[in-house]
Order: structure tokens, then sequence, then C-alpha cells
């Protein structure tokens, strides 16, 4: 009998390590060739990590939650490539003795013997074959169909998958709500004093958190708030949307905003701009890199709409549309959550009044649009109705000042509130 053991494989330029976010198989499990075993989590974006044979899972070597460093050990599994057919199944008669370790509590932390010091072959004892059920493996779907069916309360064993090999995707689980309509909210329980829930911070959720944690506690944040009189901006916008195309997307404040900041970072690179400050040198960049923060099922995430300084408005529209979705259904790929160089940060219409958004280290700059309200502006003899949108917008304050700053939100003020500005080239 040959013993395999899977090591945590470099998942990215410059990942020294990842979380552990889903074990899709347990000790005892027969798996085979380029089965998906496991889900890790970079800075950046979710890998499925597939098994490089067949065989059986003995031993997993950490827990949901865990961090691995890459080539640490992750799992192992016995492997018979006369005994494993290509499909990954195991002839009965030798079922019996396969999942031995199955049976057995499986120590989750202890580091296991070189491979090179395992026996050629080990003593088992025999047990009863297993029941068919029991060699079926749990559901196939990605770790972002798995989170969103768990934020749903879906069973995924009452899922249909019409993916590759059954997989399950989002498309499974729109058609099984619709089946079913969504779930009732259950009944509240009486109140415990004594009642606790300790929920573990993992996955998306620790990165967000590590994240926020490292701006905030990195760069010293400066917030400007100005107001902005986007009345014509409104009603230009409610035109362009009644003449669309078929088939354009709906257009939102945002790709205005886009558009406006490309040309007001033209006279203030400082804005588009990173800052290392380990090695005290900061970055400006002549691509603009829009990052739009982006509520999901999982939490916040920024993916990036590159290159918006080449963009047209109904280009910046398709292209937050194109990116925001796939960020939402966890279908992004690495380099659409990475190398923004400015970021919005928007919640639509529940945007409150003022806000003081957090910068996405290591930009300099992120601009917060809040909502959009009517409400009564002296216009030097009268009062007139006028919309009016607040921007808060946040800057690292030890390369960008104050005055700076508010030069730079006044520049993007005078585009929206002049939109045919941000046409002029």
């Amino acid at each position: 009998m040959t013993e395999y053991v899977l090591t945590m494989p470099d998942v990215g330029e410059g990942v020294a390590e990842a979380e552990l976010v889903e074990w899709n198989v347990k000790p005892g499990d027969i798996v085979h060739e380029d089965m998906v075993l496991a889900a890790v989590m970079t800075d950046k974006a979710t890998v499925e990590i597939p098994s490089p044979v067949a065989g059986v899972v003995t031993w997993l070597a950490v827990t949901v939650g865990n961090t691995v460093p890459v080539k640490a050990p992750l799992v192992r599994i016995e492997t018979d490539v006369a005994a494993v057919a290509p499909n990954g199944s195991v002839p009965e008669a030798e079922a019996a003795t396969r999942v031995m370790e199955a049976d057995a509590p499986a120590d989750m932390t202890e580091t296991p013997p070189p491979v090179e010091t395992q026996p050629a072959a080990r003593q088992v004892e025999e047990a009863p074959p297993a029941p068919a059920a029991e060699l079926h493996h749990k559901p196939l779907a990605s770790p972002a169909v798995r989170q969103r069916a768990d934020d749903l309360d879906i069973d995924l064993t009452k899922v249909k998958g019409t993916g590759p090999d059954g997989h399950i995707t989002h498309a499974d689980l729109d058609g099984f709500l619709t089946v079913r309509g969504r779930p009732e909210r259950p009944e509240p329980m009486t109140p415990r004093d004594s009642a606790v829930e300790e929920v573990k911070v993992t996955g998306l959720r620790r990165k967000i958190a590590e994240k926020m944690v490292l701006s905030v506690s990195r760069i010293p944040h400066i917030t400007y708030v100005e107001e902005v009189d986007v009345t014509d901006l409104e009603d230009l916008r409610a035109t362009m949307n009644g003449n669309r195309r078929s088939g354009q997307p709906k257009l939102t404040i945002l790709p205005f905003l886009m558009r406006a900041l490309v040309k007001a970072v033209a006279d203030h690179p400082g804005m588009n701009a990173t800052f290392d400050d380990e090695k005290g040198v900061v970055s400006h960049y002549e691509a603009v890199h829009v990052g739009i923060a982006t509520q999901t099922p999982a939490g916040l995430t920024v993916p990036v709409v590159r290159h918006t300084e080449t963009l047209g408005l109904w280009d910046c529209a398709e292209e937050v549309a194109r990116v925001a979705e796939a960020a939402r259904t966890g279908t992004a790929h690495r380099e659409e959550l990475m190398g923004s160089t400015i970021t919005i940060s928007s919640l639509g219409a529940l945007g409150g009044v003022v806000s003081t958004p957090i910068i996405n280290h290591p930009e300099v700059a992120i601009i917060g649009v809040n909502k959009i309200v009517t409400r009564p502006v002296w216009d030097g003899t009268r009062f007139v109705p006028r919309k009016m949108m607040n921007l808060s917008s946040s800057f690292d304050h030890r390369v960008v000042d104050g005055w700076d700053a508010a030069v730079f939100i006044q520049a993007v003020k005078a585009l929206l509130e002049k939109p045919a500005l941000i046409f002029i080239e």
C-alpha cells in the first residue's frame, strides 16, 4: 500500500500561507484524481485544492479556520493504482479495509510521521462493508455556492446540480428558491440570559477584519465631507437611461463619478496612488484602476474596474455591473480583486448623510457616496428644490494634506455639478 501526503500548494505569487475554509472530504472517504478536497482563502481569493491521486483519505492535517503555510501537510491519502479504478471507485472486496480509519477519531493537530517512515503494509481490522450511502461524497459545489446556500438555509443534498460532474451552481440555487420559496423565519424563542452563541470569525469575514485593522492601525485617516448639487446630473442620467440601447445597463451615479475621478486625478496624481509605508515610497499611477466596494453574501469585497481612463460612461456601467456580480457570486478572478489605485464606497439609497470610509490599504484615498436627497437651497433670491448629495472621502494624512484633499474633492464636485464637463476631452 502506497501512502501520499498532499502539502499546501503555492496558491499565488507572494502568498506564504492561506486559511483553510472548507473540507470536502473526511477520513475514510474515497477520492479520485482531480476531485476537490478542500478550499483555502488568501487575502485575495478562494482557491480549491484538488487531489493529484486516487485513493482513500486517512488523515486531515488542520481544522477549518486555521492558517496553513505553503508546503505544510494538508491531507494523507492511501493509494493503490491496481485497486482504485479511474473513476475513483474501489472494488467492494477492498472497500471494507479502506474505511478502517473512518471509525477512529482523527487527531487534527498531530503532525503526521514522515512518509518514508511508514511501513510498507499495515495490519487492519476487518470491518463490515460500509453502506453504499456512506461511500457517496457530499454534494459537489464551490465554496461560494456553499456559503450562499448556508446564508439562505438551503440543504444542498436536496438541490440537483446541473454543472460539470453534477456540481451545484448559483443557477441551481436560484431554481431551488423559485420552487421552494424563501425560508420562513423561525418562531422567536424565549430569551435566556445564559444563552450565548460563540461564532468563530473565519474565511472572508476574518480577511475583512484583518484588512480593516491594518488600515486603521497604520493609516492616520482624515475625512473630508462636501455637499454636491447633483440636480443637473440626475436630469442627464434620467434622460440617458430613457434612451439607452437594448442590453445596456441602467446608469447609476457611479459611472459619472468614475469618469469625474479620471479627469480629477489627471491634475491631482497624488490621489491615484499607493503608499508603501515600509519603504517610504508613494507610487503615482497613470492608469486609473477603480475599486468598487461591494457587499456580498460572504462579506465586503472590492472588485476592480481596470483602466477606467480608457472607458466611456456606458463601458464603466457595464464593467461595474460585471465585476460586482462576479464578486457577489464568488466567480471573480484573482486579478479582478486586486490592484486598485483608488476606491469608491457607496451604500446606495442607504448611504446616510455622512460616513467615514476606511481607506483600502495601501491606497491613499477613498471616495464615499452618500444618498441623494431633495431639499430647499437658497439661490440668492429664493429657496428652490435641489437634489443634494454628500461625498464623504478619506485620505492618508501621512502623504495627503487636508488642503490638497479639499482641492481634489472640489474638482470632483465641479465635474459632477456641471456633468457636461465630464465629456470634454
